[in-house]
């Protein structure tokens, strides 16, 4: 498609991504695709956060796309190969559901560092008095003067 740095590639893959495990754990890997979804789909009722929404989603959509593959293409049902067509310089072939896999483990990973929670919550927030946005029990902000109440 643009010379050596991006071609297009056939390659039937039982494997995860780059084609580990590749050695008769396909059932294994639709069956770990089937809990990550289900896993995702009942953290997403609580979920507060819009990045955390964007790293969640690209796991579920990569999930769900390698999934359809495993179910329906051939050997057969939970043991289907996944399709990876996309070749770059000195890389394994990959496809779109393996990028946005990677994309949003890698920004989970991120959000995670930044101290960022699934529920909106960050760990400057929730490290102090164990309230929300700095507030003591009173309506009063902490460092505020007494009888006031800061602005969020």
């Amino acid at each position: 498609m643009i010379g050596s740095l991006l071609q297009l590639d056939y390659l039937r893959n039982p494997g995860a991504a780059f084609s580990l495990g590749a050695g008769g754990y396909t059932v294994v890997f639709t069956l770990i695709a089937a809990v990550v979804i289900v896993a995702i789909l009942r953290m997403s009722r609580t979920l507060a956060s819009r990045p955390w929404a964007v790293a969640l989603g690209l796991l579920l959509g990569g999930a769900l796309g390698n999934l359809t593959d495993r179910i329906t293409r051939s050997p057969g049902p939970l043991r289907g190969w996944v399709v990876d067509w996309i070749q770059l310089p000195h890389w394994p072939v990959f496809n779109l559901a393996d990028s946005a896999i990677c994309c949003g483990g890698a920004l989970m990973v991120l959000l995670t560092v930044m101290g960022l929670h699934p529920d909106g919550q960050s760990e400057r927030r929730s490290r102090g008095a164990g309230h929300r946005d700095g507030e003591s029990r009173g309506g009063e902000s902490r460092g505020a003067a007494p009888g006031t109440e800061a602005i969020h």
